[in-house]
């Protein structure tokens, strides 16, 4: 399996044309999984740690500042009590990433810097992307100029919706081009898809154009990140390592509220693509309200009580 970027392939619709997802397997598959497994004790606070260092922590709101950037920079830099993590017997621990708007890149990048927390910024016309090509590009190359790590892509609904595909990959392939060296995640907005045979196209299409990551949402569709999406983009996945030799990252995103999320997502993971994926590289978890919960949770398991709210640190 081969380690690093993807450089994509050329467009190869037969790879998914031909694709015809059974909903009612997907949904049953996705609910089995997770009612099969119960991690309890120490092996479910070490399942929440992994979820903890996976978290891409998002702010993405019209009134973000610069301050509020630098509180969640602070957050990524410590996101769970370091006593705590004494206890567990953990040295440090940060988030994957924060991920914030392309004008807020640079105070995250202040914020965090002497760390190696990468910055993520969205791009191209976020949330909708109903942005001319060539903004949504120069979007990308703003985010960069400003210091972004990693660029939140998020693709054209219609292109998917119409069975555009080939056009929907020329106009990927151009912004993977834009990123340069920063890691390209493509925003399928699963919700927006209709179902899950499009879902499984559109996961083809974008990993085809060279996506690193291909994430469920934009956090801001009526329906977010749910496990029967995700089981069809880890069978993506999974062909096209199968098919290419390339590991290809997964990030859901949206929806996931509770340490209870992040440990079926896991699961989710090991199950279908195995262990190897439970690391940031090639997993992150989309998520500003997850953490308090894991937080609570590990403040549980520790102590055995829960920490009130207003004991935690605000993300």
């Amino acid at each position: 399996m081969a380690e690093g970027r993807n450089p994509g392939t050329p467009f190869r619709p037969e790879a998914f044309a031909r694709i015809a997802v059974n909903t009612p397997a997907a949904e049953r598959r996705a609910a089995t999984l997770t009612a099969r497994r119960s991690l309890k004790g120490d092996w479910q606070a070490a399942w929440l740690l992994n979820a903890v260092r996976c978290i891409d922590l998002t702010t993405l709101s019209g009134d973000d500042t610069p301050d509020r950037v630098a509180r969640l920079c602070a957050k990524a830099r410590r996101p769970v009590d370091a006593v705590q993590l004494q206890a567990l017997g953990v040295d440090r621990l940060t988030t994957g990433a924060v991920c914030v708007y392309p004008t807020m890149v640079a105070a995250a990048k202040r914020a965090l810097e002497g760390s190696s927390i990468p910055v993520a910024s969205v791009a191209t016309g976020f949330p909708a992307g109903l942005m001319p090509l060539d903004l949504r590009l120069a979007e990308i190359r703003y985010a960069l100029d400003m210091g972004a790590d990693e660029i939140d892509i998020v693709i054209s609904r219609g292109l998917a919706l119409r069975g555009e595909w080939s056009a929907l990959y020329d106009e990927l392939c151009a912004m993977r081009e834009a990123c340069g060296p920063a890691l390209m995640k493509a925003i399928l907005a699963t919700g927006e898809l209709k179902s899950l045979t499009s879902v499984a196209r559109a996961s083809h299409v974008a990993m085809q154009a060279g996506a690193d990551f291909i994430k469920t949402s934009t956090g801001k569709e009526p329906v977010n990140a749910t496990l029967p999406v995700s089981l069809v983009m880890l069978r993506a996945i999974r062909d096209y390592r199968d098919a290419t030799g390339v590991a290809v990252g997964f990030k859901p995103a949206g929806g996931l509220r509770t340490a209870r999320d992040a440990l079926n997502w896991q699961v989710l993971m090991a199950e279908e693509l195995g262990r190897d994926w439970l690391r940031p590289d090639l997993f992150r978890i989309g998520a500003s309200s997850l953490l308090a919960d894991i937080e609570r949770q590990i403040s549980h398991h520790v102590t055995g009580r829960y920490a009130a709210s207003h004991r935690l640190a605000a993300g």
